[in-house]
Formats: C-alpha cells, sequence, structure tokens
C-alpha cells in the first residue's frame, strides 16, 4: 500500500528511546523527514544518526527538554526552520510518576499535570500553525491504556490523560475543516524501559520477584504476550498516512486485548 509519506515532514518526541525511537524509525522507513527531540544530548543525536544511515532520510536531533513550553516552541520553529514545513507530529513523553490513588503527593500530582495534559495541548498548540500553512496536517498523541482501563500503580495516568483525550476530541473538531486530523494511541504493556519501571513497582509492592510481576502482567493480556514498540508505531505510521484520510478524534488502543470495556 502507497502511504504517500514521502517528502512529509514530522515531529517525534522522546525519541531517543522506547516506544519514540519506534514511531521514528518506522515514519523514517517510509521516506518522512524527522525531527527527533530528547532531553538527552548524546542519546537523540546517536538515535539521529543510526536511524539516518538505517534509512537515508534527514534527521535533525533537537535536545530540548518538553517539560518546558519555551523548549517546544523553539523544537516546532527548529523543525520548520530546517525543513520548510511540518506535516506530522507525534508527542511523545514520559509517563508520570507510579502512584496509587491514595499515595500521590501534591508534588507527584503536578509532575503528572505536565508531563500527561499540558505536554499534549502545548504540543499541538506550538505545531498547529505550521500545519496550517502546510495545507493540513498530522497530530498523533501516544497515551496509555489506562484511559480505557483503571490500573492501581498507574492512577496518575489515567487521571490526566483522560483530560488529554478531552482536550483532543475537541481539537479535533475544530481542526478538521482544516484537514489536520487528531488521534491518540492507548498503547498497553509494550516491552519499554517504562514498564519494566511498572513491573518493578508492582514486584516491590506485592513482595514478589520482578519474573513473577513480569508473568503476572503477561497473564492478564489475552494474546499471552507482551507487545513490541514497533507494532504500536506501525499504527502511528498508519494515521500519519493518506490512508486513514478519515480518521480523527479517535482513541485506539494497542494492547493485546488487554483492555475490556466495549468501547
Amino acid at each position: 500500500m502507497e502511504l504517500g509519506l514521502r517528502g512529509k515532514v514530522a515531529v517525534v518526541g522522546g525519541a531517543s528511546m522506547g516506544l519514540g525511537r519506534a514511531c521514528a524509525d518506522a515514519l523514517s522507513s517510509e521516506g518522512v523527514s524527522l525531527v527527533v527531540c530528547s532531553r538527552d544530548e548524546t542519546r537523540i543525536k546517536a538515535a539521529a544518526s543510526e536511524i539516518a544511515k538505517a534509512t537515508g532520510v534527514d534527521v535533525l536531533p533537537v535536545a530540548a527538554d518538553l517539560s518546558r513550553p519555551e523548549d517546544i516552541q523553539k523544537l516546532m520553529a527548529t523543525a520548520v526552520d530546517h525543513f520548510g514545513r511540518l506535516d506530522i507530529l507525534v508527542s511523545n513523553s514520559g509517563g508520570p510518576p507510579v502512584a496509587t490513588p491514595m499515595e500521590a503527593t501534591e508534588a507527584q500530582w503536578d509532575r503528572a499535570v505536565q508531563l500527561s495534559l499540558m505536554f499534549f495541548a502545548r504540543m499541538s498548540r506550538a505545531a498547529v500553525p505550521h500545519m496550517r500553512r502546510a495545507g493540513g496536517g498530522r497530530i498523533i498523541n501516544i497515551l496509555a491504556s489506562t484511559v480505557k482501563q483503571p490500573f492501581p500503580s498507574l492512577m496518575l495516568s489515567g487521571a490526566t490523560r483522560m483530560g488529554a483525550v478531552g482536550y483532543s476530541k475537541a481539537l479535533s473538531g475544530e481542526l478538521a475543516p482544516e484537514g489536520i486530523l487528531v488521534n491518540n494511541i492507548a498503547p498497553g504493556f509494550l516491552m519499554t524501559e517504562r514498564m519494566m519501571e511498572v513491573v518493578r513497582g508492582r514486584a516491590s509492592g506485592e513482595e514478589i520477584s520482578e519474573e513473577d510481576a513480569l508473568a503476572g502482567l503477561t497473564d492478564s493480556i489475552p494474546m499471552g504476550r507482551i507487545g513490541r514498540p514497533e507494532e504500536m508505531a506501525a499504527l502511528v505510521t498508519f494515521l500519519a498516512s493518506d490512508a486513514a484520510s478519515y480518521i480523527t478524534g479517535t482513541t485506539i488502543p494497542v494492547d493485546g486485548g488487554f483492555v475490556r470495556s466495549m468501547l
């Protein structure tokens, strides 16, 4: 299938490793030029070099802290200064602190609101003016399956990212007439360092081994395995493409059947 992505320009947050890196790899394999971002300058430069060598596309690394509004504005401006346009935004950031409802502190709540709610609004607001000048675009937010089904130690993720779902739904209606489509992905348990943090937290809380905690999570997934980041990245690539031209305002799980809700 021809996805119509060659020559497009994408900004991918948190792209030095994990889900963000998988998204960058998948988009670049379709000929998308990239601006990849991470707080760690050494890691993001290494990732950009590896992606460019593997795919031959132009990859610009930017070291920035996306919890800072001024860094987000700088990131978008740098992308447009370098490539002359912006077509695709993949909003991906680190997850909020692990905490149960009664354990979460004020500081953890504050951090969660910044990372898992305001981040998505700021990224979109900074990208949309450039997409309007390009005549359209795609905004894809990487959320979590906690917006569909609660997980005790990830309460802050669900509570704040549900706000991001509401914001994205409203934004999708506002931007649809301009050809800018907004969708969310809700990954379940994919093999990343963030997921292993959850496993270690569960192991500690239940006083079991990490191996047993991981096995317990695996048993809760109907497909019987932990997912791979590239399996989510394939959906990101589809939503960024011409093939997804009539999809907006959705939140799509990639979780091996973990979420049991009807909607």
